[in-house]
């Protein structure tokens, strides 16, 4: 279960790049290390693209914020996302939240 009070060392964990083994590799070519780099190329990229990573069988950008940068609630809210504009908008919205705290 993920924590409801976000601290500022919560944030500034989410936030931080990730080791470069651990980047998320997308179709496109681009390489994102954290969640402000998913959140510039969820609004960046192909339709097409988007649905390579999420589709009935992958779920690869909640997996990667699950398992790699660890935050449960942006995986499980991006788990129930069909629309790049709509995944796009939760990361981005995640990221304001998590920059205030800083």
């Amino acid at each position: 279960m993920y924590k409801t009070k976000v601290t500022k060392q919560d944030a500034e964990k989410l936030l931080a790049d990730v080791p470069e083994e651990r980047s998320f590799w997308c179709s496109d070519g681009r390489v994102f290390r954290n969640m402000r780099d998913l959140s510039d190329g969820l609004a960046n990229m192909s339709d097409e693209t988007f649905n390579y990573h999420l589709n009935d069988e992958k779920h690869d950008f909640s997996n990667w914020l699950q398992d790699v940068v660890e935050d449960e609630k942006l995986a499980k809210d991006l788990s129930n996302t069909i629309t790049r504009r709509e995944a796009a908008k939760r990361v981005n919205d995640r990221v304001t939240l998590l920059n205030m705290k800083l």
